[in-house]
């Protein structure tokens, strides 16, 4: 059972510039404002930064193209404006310069807003935060020219937006996720919580993801079971996987407080004493747990993890998270410079 924190528990300890308006329910206006913070940073930290601000990426179709792939011996139909006459020249036998075609690279947001993510101790709520790294990730996207798509889920419901090259696809998308979250309600008031709807979520990305899609998973993990281990690793066969952990500081560590706390599902209500020195451990233990076992299936199929806290401004973490890229490329073409 997934117990969450009810988010009022820090509501009289926050000041002013630790909330947000739109920190319980999104606004749609601020998701279309992060369209000028998506920049600096890239979404396939395995890839030169700037091959992705160019919107494209190396395929394995051969052709005439921007990036050199190999001499190979010439076959009927190959264009003769490649023939590499030196080559040709040397072994007797017509040889040509193949190279990497560039193509379209469609992107898949899958977001979560189950109840699970409808908690936050700081700033905002995990679903908010949620929403805002989506809408990074579509604008990002769209300004590199690429495709954008969408499976929005919450504990009864899976929407999918095919992905496009349009502005309009991307406010079609962040329309959805406001209405996904609009309808989360504090524990009490919803029917029921359903972990697996994320196995069913991935299932949809396998459907519509066919081949050389980026997959970006943003959720906090909940219900993250063998099942889906197995959805990801199908998915990663013919495509790239990214994943954003949405979490609350509060969920990793308890405050070592006099007071008592109300945890809830959406069925139950539990009070705790925050004096137990050991009820703590415990419930830094179980999210450290749930966090390994999500990292190291991460880390055993090369998958980006990027944690995401409900603290901080999101488009800062992304930057600091995925820019680095940025700044070690332009490190090393710098050092290539000098040795030049």
């Amino acid at each position: 059972m997934h117990w969450s924190i009810q988010p009022a528990f820090e509501r009289d300890r926050r000041g002013p510039e630790d909330t947000l308006p739109h920190a319980v329910h999104v606004d749609l206006l601020e998701l279309l404002k992060l369209e000028f913070k998506a920049t600096g940073f890239s979404l396939l930290p395995r890839q030169p930064v700037h091959s992705l601000l160019a919107g494209r990426r190396a395929s394995r179709l051969r052709g005439r193209g921007l990036n050199f792939e190999e001499i190979r011996r010439y076959l009927p139909g190959d264009d003769v404006r490649n023939m590499d006459w030196r080559v040709t020249a040397r072994t007797g036998k017509p040889h040509v310069r193949a190279y990497s075609e560039e193509r379209d690279r469609p992107c898949l947001l899958i977001v979560d807003q189950r109840q699970s993510m409808f908690f936050g101790s700081r700033r905002v709520m995990k679903s908010v935060a949620a929403a805002e790294v989506a809408a990074l990730a579509a604008w990002r996207v769209f300004h590199t020219g690429d495709r954008v798509g969408a499976i929005v889920f919450n504990d009864t419901d899976i929407v999918a937006v095919p992905p496009l090259r349009s502005r309009q696809r991307v406010m079609d998308i962040l329309g959805t996720i406001r209405t996904f979250n609009h309808a989360l309600k504090p524990a009490g008031q919803v029917d029921r919580s359903n972990p697996a709807m994320l196995q069913q979520a991935l299932d949809q990305a396998l459907r519509l993801a066919k081949h050389d899609y980026l997959v970006c998973l943003i959720s906090d993990g909940a219900g993250y079971d063998a099942a889906c281990k197995d959805k990801v690793a199908q998915l990663l066969a013919h495509n790239d996987v990214l994943a954003a952990l949405i979490y609350d500081p509060l969920e990793a560590a308890l405050p070592d407080v006099s007071r008592r706390l109300v945890m809830s599902t959406a069925a139950a209500q539990l009070e705790v004493d925050l004096a137990d020195h050991r009820l703590r451990q415990g419930f830094a233990a179980d999210f450290q747990a749930r966090l390994t076992s999500i990292t190291e299936a991460a880390r055993q199929r090369s998958i980006p993890l990027l944690p995401i806290a409900t603290d901080e401004d999101v488009a800062t973490q992304i930057r600091r998270l995925l820019g680095a890229a940025l700044r070690q490329t332009s490190s090393r073409a710098t050092s290539r410079r000098s040795i030049k």
